[in-house]
């Protein structure tokens, strides 16, 4: 590897980015590489800036510590890139003599890298740039699944498995709870919540995802039904689940740089406190609403040891595909028939960057409100093994 190399990550972090980070760091030693290796501060909006951190200088020790190492440990940023800010990129590069870039993340980021890759190569610049996939709401296209998706996967179902016991005890008392994931468009991440069912009365009894539209009549009507099976009734909703008109729930019209709606905080609302408020309303009944937002982002006590260990080798390959030669593509992962494996490979930058991967119709039931047996299939080996606990009646 002739030249320096220069890694950034972007958007929301995971318990395992760092992984990456450390596999990628790891990959480009193994290459032989003799240029300095470069971390970006802030990601591309540090790069403009030009804040960059000394990764080379990181000893073994320090980077076997960097994998376990939870949230974005180079700094993040969520900066849409301008057409006026690639020139300005590119003298960068030069002046840095950078051939070598990484960018961990998701859609957006998949796109600035792309960007730039496409810029340079316009320009007569050789430059090499390689994706490693990122994010919890496991929504890229391409891959089988995202590092980061399994640990918040767990990081949720280990959530509903124990605030499911409080709501089951606490029934006389509030006969309603809502938890609410992060997840824009797709509904991996509410689904998860899945595995902390482990009898028909277990919490969650109703799962809502933004890939299927809402009526305020079909809530009521799961809502009295769980209770009167149950005796409560624990809901998981993603947070950009919607009405049948198209109108998110959380009611936000706020929206971010990237034009997409504002869910959380920032959208001043959100889907759980509108379910909640729905249902007092028409019912009486008093009731609990959960909003972890980016919590399950960076819970490193509740990272999975298989996603920790493929986010690791998503970096490796990264930095692998690069030394060879490759770029302009992001680095995927297939899942092989029989016991649960992986195979690693590639799926175009181009592609990635303007698609996103929806939950396909066979993993969500017919009612709309909860996931399907082959869902669980392909989400227990992300998540791994789940506690049990002792009941009494």
């Amino acid at each position: 590897m002739k030249g320096n190399i220069l890694i950034g990550q972007s958007g929301g972090p995971t318990s395992v980015i760092n992984a990456s980070l450390a596999g990628a760091v790891e990959g480009v030693l193994e290459a032989g590489a003799r240029g300095k290796i470069f971390g970006m501060q802030f990601g591309i909006e540090g790069f403009l800036e030009d804040r960059l951190i000394d990764l080379g200088a990181l000893s073994s020790d320090e980077r076997k510590l960097l994998a376990l190492t939870p949230s974005s440990a180079l700094g993040s940023c969520r900066y849409k890139l301008k057409d006026d800010d690639l020139p300005v990129i590119l003298e960068r590069l030069k002046k840095q003599d950078i051939r070598y870039l990484f960018l961990a993340g998701g859609n957006d980021t998949m796109d600035t890298i792309h960007r730039i890759e496409a810029f340079a190569r316009k320009e007569g610049y050789e430059l090499y740039g390689v994706g490693i996939p990122k994010t919890v709401d496991n929504d890229l296209f391409g891959t089988d699944h995202t590092p980061g998706y399994g640990s918040a996967a767990r990081y949720t179902a280990l959530s509903l498995l124990q605030s499911g016991q409080l709501a089951r005890d606490m029934q006389r008392v509030d006969r309603f709870v809502i938890h609410q994931t992060v997840g824009r468009e797709a509904g991996w991440l509410a689904a998860s919540s899945i595995m902390a069912k482990q009898g028909e009365g277990d919490a969650p009894h109703l799962i809502y995802l933004p890939e299927r539209p809402l009526s305020r009549e079909q809530v009521l009507k799961d809502v009295q039904e769980c209770i009167k099976a149950y005796g409560f009734c624990s809901i998981v909703c993603g947070e950009g689940i919607i009405w049948r008109d198209g109108t998110p729930v959380s009611a936000s019209a706020a929206k971010d740089g990237f034009s997409n709606i504002e869910f959380g905080a920032m959208g001043g609302t959100s889907a759980a406190i509108s379910l909640h408020q729905l249902i007092h309303e028409e019912t009486g009944y008093r009731g609990e609403f959960q909003i972890t937002e980016s919590l399950s982002m960076c819970a490193d006590d509740r990272a999975s040891a298989t996603d920790r260990s493929e986010a690791f080798s998503c970096g490796l390959e990264a930095a692998r595909l690069a030394a060879s030669g490759g770029s302009g593509s992001m680095i995927c992962m297939e899942r092989l028939a029989g016991d649960y494996a992986v195979r690693y490979g590639t799926v175009p930058l181009s592609e990635v960057a303007v698609r996103a991967k929806p939950m396909p119709d066979y993993y969500i039931n017919e009612s709309g409100n909860g996931v399907t047996d082959a869902f669980l299939d392909y989400l227990r080996p992300l998540v791994g093994d789940m506690p049990k606990y002792q009941r009494l009646w």
